[in-house]
């Protein structure tokens, strides 16, 4: 049976088109408070993941060793617009363990902001690593490696110890088994696993409640979200939901997106996480989905961002991205 709509694009009087997907919200029990269509589907995260991603550079020790702060452990988890601010920190961070840009493994393209890209493209430069959304991650991958020993080369591959310590972290915090029948590989070449929503949405409730967690897992989780939510602008960008609903409600939501039409996250004060994919990638209704459920929440995220307003390229509104009906009523009967 086909997913449900979640978010329909108007134009003029009729709907144009039509986005569905499957949302899972669920507490750290894996109590399921909302399920609208298939989250037994097993979908990969992406980069909704990050901050799990980054556990180990902490846990091993890696982190302290070469002085990586609130800012450092941000962009760690980032998927980042490519600025100045952001590139210049993932510089940094791998200064701080004796290696160059030649290092990171994730390749390079032009910034995801709008302005950075513009400015890159005026300086007649050409795009480096470093502005890869994920450059920080990889520059935090890479400090394990130099930590422990470990070759610094194919630091990415499956079977390298920097990702096997990722795919533990992962199996034990959703409580899935992982194995190479739902192995993918993310855009910037590192492993990606596909779970289930239900078991994502269960794993972000353990996230932002410590819920089932380790007493020293939990100590570095929280100085995870702390670093987040102290530097949302270091998340994704200006203008961008990660940046806004965090800078806003610090302590509140953690939320981040992931490619092809994925978004996590959790409600802390309400023990609760949430997952959602669109079936056919659409980041507008990707955002779209997860701002309906965020305001649901948290009426004091209504008109944070504008996802309603479909515009020309000479700003005139002539549609909008809406919420379905099946979305609304599903919010409307969530159990928190």
């Amino acid at each position: 049976m086909a997913n449900p709509v979640l978010i329909e694009v108007t134009r003029g009087p009729l709907v144009e088109s039509w986005h569905r997907g499957a949302i899972a919200v669920a507490s750290a029990s894996g109590t399921m408070a909302l399920q609208l269509g298939d989250v037994a589907q097993p979908i990969y995260p992406r980069s909704s993941i990050k901050a799990l991603q980054a556990l180990p550079m902490i846990e091993t020790g890696a982190a302290d060793r070469f002085g990586y702060g609130a800012q450092e452990i941000a962009l760690a988890c980032a998927s980042h617009t490519g600025t100045e601010s952001h590139t210049r920190l993932a510089a940094a961070m791998l200064e701080r363990i004796g290696l160059k840009e030649q290092a990171l493994g994730c390749g390079a393209h032009m910034p995801l902001g709008g302005a950075a890209s513009k400015a890159l493209h005026e300086s007649h430069r050409e795009p480096t690593q470093l502005h890869n959304n994920c450059s920080g991650k990889h520059a935090g991958m890479l400090a394990t490696a130099v930590h422990l020993g470990e070759p610094t080369d194919g630091y990415w591959e499956v079977d390298h110890p920097v990702q096997q310590r990722v795919l533990n972290v992962l199996v034990d915090m959703s409580g899935v088994a992982l194995g190479p029948e739902v192995l993918g590989f993310d855009g910037c070449s590192v492993p990606n696993w596909s779970m289930p929503l239900s078991a994502l949405a269960r794993l972000f409730a353990r996230f932002v409640t410590g819920e089932g967690l380790a007493p020293d897992r939990w100590v570095t989780v929280q100085r995870i979200l702390a670093a987040c939510w102290e530097h949302p602008e270091l998340i994704a960008g200006r203008g961008c939901a990660d940046t806004v609903v965090m800078g806003e409600l610090p302590g509140q939501v953690f939320m981040k997106t992931g490619a092809e039409g994925v978004y996590c996250g959790g409600f802390a004060e309400l023990g609760l996480g949430f997952a959602l994919k669109i079936d056919d990638g659409a980041k507008r209704a990707a955002a779209g989905a997860t701002m309906a459920l965020v305001e649901k929440v948290y009426p004091a995220a209504i008109g944070l961002m504008n996802r309603s307003s479909l515009k020309t390229w000479r700003g005139v509104e002539v549609g909008t991205i809406r919420s379905s009906t099946q979305l609304e009523d599903a919010l409307g009967g969530l159990k928190s």
